[in-house]
């Protein structure tokens, strides 16, 4: 009678773990789609790289 009480307490505790882990599995999902949404609204920085005199490319600074 003791072990069914030990499977069935190891399995309630295995239920409970898959819930809490299907919850934050959610919330991250929620928060990667907002992150990736962000992204696609934020402008695109693509300007020319200039080689320097060190030998380092840079992004020409067309602002000023």
């Amino acid at each position: 009678m003791p072990h069914i009480l030990i499977i069935a307490a190891a399995g309630a505790a295995a239920l409970a773990g898959y819930k809490l882990l299907k919850r934050e599995m959610g919330r991250v999902g929620r928060s990667l789609g907002e992150l990736r949404e962000a992204e696609a609204r934020a402008p695109v920085r693509s300007g020319t790289l200039v080689r320097g005199a060190d030998g380092v490319y840079r992004p020409v600074d067309r602002q000023g």
